[in-house]
């Protein structure tokens, strides 16, 4: 057995005699209030314990360890997991957000925080048939059960069914995880319920679920237990692999199992500011991207201490969101035949956090062109001005307002703008494991209305000649396809232009094989709402994690001629 898959009491309880101390005092105290409560009705001997309600001739079933050698507190790693997943349920927070600063904050060593990593983000992505499984062993309602206790229960049957921790070891620390963060009364809940989910394995539970729900194999509802989904998410990512002309036996599955994959970490180095830092983030676990030039896949631990991301030249993005920003910056317009950009005006309308915009600013820095980068909530504005001040402030300006009032300051027409809008976030779910939780179908009345809002917005300020990316991080139809086909309709205006060929060009070998092998697409409706298609789909690009290894990001280009 490994030290990973036991780690002991000890780990994380040693040099604290005053909290233990504490905890004991607050275990007597909890025996007392529990006699006192039942003294009338519980048999008791004369020094007052609690007598085997068992007959004479039933042997006494007893604890397999002394109350002094149960463990009383967290390991570091499970107690930093813990306070993860209790900020995401009581504050909204986001783990990616959260997890690095507490793995900072318990000062954990490279195993540790692998532990904690994979723990936290386990717990969350399976949090849907983790609840599943436990509603089967709690003989209550899971939503009577205090929070903290349920984020406890979800993290304890993470390392029975999902990682290699021993049994015991399992059941034991998230006790003491209870005891130290919670309180001892709830911890014989936990210990009980915990040894009934560890009686099956995962699969057995998952089949043992799926008998009594009456789902068969392979439907929408059967994969999203399996694959610790909501049902609609998978509906709508099957319909979004057929509109795109994919969805073939087996790869909605594969999708599935991508968003549940540890998502590897993507370096982009800022064009003439940050390249010459990415040879150390190589020797050091890193491999350059087979897709983009400048771009790292990086599995070597504590992306801070790399050399230019301090200075942000050298920044964490996801490859398909580097991929899009240079495709825009590259595109040819009909009326053109070379993409010089010099003197052009250049709009990120929805920038924050600022990944896209610091690498749309250096390039506009390099090429001679001006970004101007807006951003409606101030925190967010200052998280984008932040990005942005490694690069020349000459390249760059920020606005903090409404991006559907854009066109009201007199700011003149912009020849490229980025709409990168905000979404359901569905092809986000390998980095954000919380928010397939999060999401519903209510919620995509009000995205969808904005969207369309902002896309007006950005056509109000569009150039003759401008192209306008419209972006989303999600491969939802009602995201994607059909505010391509509703705003073509709004602006007939509007030209959509092949976005495969701008990807291409800014790709390396296997990239533009990639963005050039694109199915036929759909050309009947999927579902209601989507109607019928008025755009080439084959020439809107769709990301996918089990095809290119980035988010599932949707890419359109629309052309104003001249």
């Amino acid at each position: 057995m490994t030290p990973q898959q036991h780690r002991g009491p000890g780990d994380g309880s040693s040099g604290r005699p005053e909290r233990r101390a504490r905890q004991d005092r607050q275990d007597r105290q909890d025996r007392q209030d529990r006699r006192s409560s039942s003294a009338d009705s519980t048999p008791r001997d004369a020094g007052g314990r609690q007598r085997s309600r068992a007959s004479s001739s039933t042997p006494r079933r007893r604890s397999r360890s002394a109350p002094s050698d149960r463990t009383r507190a967290a390991d570091p790693a499970r107690r930093t997991a813990f306070r993860v997943l209790r900020a995401v349920s009581a504050d909204d927070a986001y783990a990616n957000l959260v997890l690095p600063a507490e793995i900072r904050r318990a000062k954990l060593d490279r195993r540790d925080a692998g532990f904690a990593t994979e723990l936290t983000y386990g717990a969350l992505r399976g949090q849907g048939t983790y609840d599943a499984i436990l509603a089967a062993c709690v003989d209550r309602p899971l939503d009577s059960l205090d929070a903290p206790v349920l984020d406890a229960l979800r993290l304890g049957a993470h390392q029975l069914l999902g990682m290699r921790v021993d049994d015991h070891a399992a059941v034991g620390e998230t006790v003491g995880l209870v005891r130290g963060e919670i309180g001892a009364g709830p911890s014989g809940l936990v210990n009980a319920v915990l040894r009934r989910v560890g009686a099956k394995s995962r699969a057995d539970w998952i089949a043992e679920l799926a008998s009594a729900r009456g789902t068969s194999a392979g439907d929408d509802d059967a994969l999203a237990l399996e694959h610790a989904h909501p049902s609609w998410v998978v509906r709508a990512l099957r319909q979004g692999l057929r509109l795109h002309g994919r969805g073939g036996p087996g790869e909605l599955e594969e999708l599935l199992a991508a968003d549940n994959a540890a998502p590897e970490v993507h370096l982009v180095g800022l064009p003439e500011l940050g390249e010459r830092h990415l040879p150390a983030a190589l020797e050091v676990g890193g491999e350059e991207s087979p897709l983009l030039e400048d771009a790292v896949v990086f599995r070597g631990g504590d992306v801070g201490r790399l050399p230019g991301v301090r200075e942000g030249v050298v920044r964490v993005q996801d490859i398909g969101s580097q991929w899009i920003a240079r495709a825009l910056t590259a595109a040819f317009t009909p009326e053109t035949v070379d993409p010089d950009v010099a003197g052009e005006r250049w709009l990120d309308l929805c920038a924050g956090p600022g990944g896209k915009a610091a690498l749309l600013a250096a390039l506009a820095a390099q090429q001679e062109a001006w970004l101007l980068a807006n951003e409606p909530a101030d925190h967010r504005a200052e998280l984008v001005r932040q990005a942005l001040g490694a690069v020349d402030s000459e390249a760059w300006d920020l606005r903090t307002g409404d991006g559907r009032t854009v066109g009201d300051d007199d700011l003149g027409a912009f020849d490229r703008i980025l709409l990168d809008a905000p979404c359901t976030g569905l092809g986000a779910l390998r980095r954000r494991p919380e928010a397939r939780w999060r999401r519903s179908p209510s919620d995509l009345a009000e995205l969808t209305v904005l969207q369309s809002e902002l896309l007006d917005a950005a056509v109000e300020v569009l150039a003759p000649g401008g192209l306008l990316a419209y972006v989303t991080c999600s491969p939802h139809a009602a995201e994607t396809v059909v505010q391509v086909d509703d705003v073509l309709r709004r602006h007939p205006e509007l030209q959509l232009l092949d976005a495969h060929d701008s990807m291409t060009m800014v790709a390396l070998p296997e990239g533009a094989r990639l963005a050039a092998a694109s199915p036929a697409p759909s050309t009947t409706p999927d579902g209601p709402g989507t109607g019928a298609a008025v755009a080439d789909r084959s020439r809107m690009v769709q990301l996918w994690p089990h095809v290119t290894g980035t988010d599932a990001m949707f890419f359109a280009l629309l052309h104003r001629p001249a």
